[in-house]
């Protein structure tokens, strides 16, 4: 996977985000802890995505590699963010897969509540 495939795969990803009425935060928000992908926002929920992207025919799934200790980072990494951005909203951690052929995107899967924060 060359370096531009993940932003490829987190730019399509904040595409889909904003066709479904999500307003788009922040891209690659790193703290002590470690990155979010993407932070979003609707009327209800703001969303903390992890995005993964890989090759259609690659050895692992994308969601796999979003183990319990990436879970943990996340979860920290949008404790900090929120408490430097007061919101009212519904906080919801999803993931989404990116699926790419060739260098060119070919699918994706949304995942909405991947895991919760507790």
């Amino acid at each position: 996977m060359n370096l531009g495939t993940g932003q490829k795969g987190e730019a399509h990803i904040a595409k889909l985000l904003k066709r479904k009425g999500f307003r788009v935060l922040e891209k690659n928000y790193h703290s002590r802890f470690g990155e979010i992908d993407i932070i979003a926002e609707n009327r209800q929920y703001i969303v903390f995505v992890e995005v993964k992207t890989r090759e259609k025919k690659g050895l692992v799934a994308p969601f796999e590699a979003i183990t319990p200790a990436k879970q943990r980072k996340l979860i920290l990494t949008a404790e900090q963010y929120l408490a430097k951005h007061s919101t009212s909203l519904q906080p919801r951690f999803d993931a989404a897969a990116v699926y790419t052929e060739n260098g060119k995107i070919t699918g994706e899967e949304y995942l909405e509540n991947a895991f919760d924060a507790s």
